[in-house]
C-alpha cells in the first residue's frame, strides 16, 4: 500500500507561492471585491505552504472569513486581465 501511496503522490504537480504574490491578492481581492480561479490557486499554494510567516497566515485567514461572510465573492473568471 505503501507504494501506491508514493506512486499517486509522485503524479501530482507541487503547487509553490510565488514571492510577494499575497500581498498583491490581498490588495487585488480587498480593492475588486472578488477574488479569481488564479486567486484561489493562490490562496491554495499559500495554504499548503507551511513555511508560511505567521501574519501572512492571519491574512489568509482574514481573506477566507471575508469569503465565508460574502464581503469578497468568488467568480469563475480564471484572471480579470484584458
Amino acid at each position: 500500500m505503501q507504494s501506491l501511496k508514493m506512486v499517486f503522490m509522485s503524479e501530482e504537480p507541487p503547487i509553490y507561492l510565488l514571492p510577494f504574490a499575497l500581498g498583491d491578492l490581498f490588495a487585488n481581492a480587498n480593492a475588486r471585491g472578488y477574488i479569481t480561479l488564479a486567486d484561489r490557486y493562490g490562496l491554495m499554494a499559500a495554504i499548503l505552504d507551511e513555511s508560511l510567516p505567521e501574519e501572512e497566515k492571519r491574512s489568509v485567514d482574514r481573506l477566507i472569513r471575508s469569503i465565508c461572510k460574502g464581503r469578497i465573492k468568488v467568480i469563475d473568471e480564471i484572471s480579470t486581465i484584458a
